[in-house]
C-alpha cells in the first residue's frame, strides 16, 4: 500500500505533470466504490482545470478551478499511470483524459482503489501537521489502552500512518509496538513525535532518489526493519516478526515495552 511518503512524492510529481490541464473526459469504469452517479462525477469534473494536487492523510486530492475535489485512495494495490491518447491499462477503476491528449488512469487488480467526489473533511489531524504535536500525542495515548501501533494506525485518531511506517517510527523511537498506549512515558512520546517527522522525511528523500518520477507503487528497500529479507536492524539487533493481529509487525528487542 502506498503510504504517506509515497503519496507525498506522487503528489509533487503529479502536480508538475498535470496542474493547469483541463479535463476533457472522466470515466468511472468500475463504479462499485464510487458513491455518486457517474453523470454527477462528469458534470463536476469535465471541463474543469486542475489547480493543485496534494496528499490528505492516505489519499491524493485533485482540486479543480470550479471548487470540486476528486479524492483517490489507492488502498492496497491501486496505482496511477499516465497514458497518451488511449488508456490501454488493464483493470482500470477511473480514467481522466485531458485536452492535450494525455491522461491518467487509476488501476487496481483487487478492485478496492476508491475515487471520491468532494471528500468530507476529516477531523483527525494529519501525522505531519502542526496539530499532531507532543501535546496531541500525549492526549491520545493517555486516553487509550490499546497497543500503541494500533492507535497510530487508526485513521480516525491520526491520519497517514500505515503498517510499514508504524513499525519504522516505533523502532526509530525505540518503543515496542506492543506497548500499552497510556503507559508510554512522556520522554518516549517526545521521541515518538520526532521520529514521525524524521522517518517520513528520510523516506520521502529515499523514494525520490530511487525513482524521481514515480507516481505509483511503493519502494521499500531502504526501510530499516519492516522488510521481509532483512534479518537485523541497522544497529545489529535481530528483527523479530509477529502476525498475531493479521498484520505483519517487525520489531527488535531494542524497543522498550511499556505495560
Amino acid at each position: 500500500m502506498p503510504e504517506l511518503p509515497d503519496l507525498q512524492v506522487f503528489s509533487q510529481n503529479l502536480s508538475r505533470k498535470l496542474c493547469g490541464k483541463r479535463v476533457q473526459k472522466i470515466h468511472a469504469i468500475y463504479t462499485k466504490k464510487l458513491k455518486v452517479d457517474e453523470k454527477e462525477l462528469q458534470a463536476a469534473i469535465e471541463g474543469a482545470v486542475i489547480t493543485s494536487i496534494y496528499r490528505d492523510g492516505k489519499e491524493l486530492h485533485f482540486k479543480f478551478d470550479n471548487g470540486h475535489v476528486l479524492g483517490l485512495h489507492m488502498m492496497l494495490k491501486g496505482e496511477l499511470r499516465y497514458f497518451q491518447d488511449t488508456n490501454e491499462n488493464k483493470l482500470t477503476i477511473l480514467e481522466m483524459l485531458f485536452e492535450d491528449g494525455t491522461g491518467l488512469a487509476m488501476t487496481d487488480f483487487q478492485r478496492q482503489a476508491t475515487p471520491t467526489l468532494d471528500p468530507e473533511p476529516r477531523t483527525a489531524p494529519d501525522a505531519l501537521s502542526r496539530e499532531a504535536n507532543f501535546r496531541f500525542l500525549k492526549q491520545i495515548l493517555s486516553n487509550s489502552r490499546v497497543p500503541i501501533k494500533k492507535l497510530l494506525m487508526d485513521q480516525n485518531v491520526i491520519r497517514g500512518i500505515g503498517n510499514a511506517y508504524a513499525d519504522e517510527i516505533l523502532w526509530h523511537a525505540r518503543i515496542s509496538p506492543f506497548s500499552v498506549s497510556n503507559k508510554v512515558s512522556e520522554s518516549a512520546i517526545k521521541k515518538l513525535r520526532k521520529s514521525i517527522k524524521t522517518v517520513f522525511t528520510q523516506a520521502e528523500k529515499a523514494i525520490r532518489k530511487a525513482d524521481p518520477d514515480i507516481i505509483g507503487g511503493e519502494i521499500r528497500d531502504f526501510l530499516a526493519i519492516h522488510h521481509a529479507n532483512k534479518t537485523h536492524s541497522p544497529t545489529g539487533a535481530k528483527i523479530l516478526k509477529d502476525d498475531s493481529t493479521g498484520r505483519k509487525t517487525y520489531y527488535t528487542k531494542e524497543q522498550q515495552l511499556f505495560k
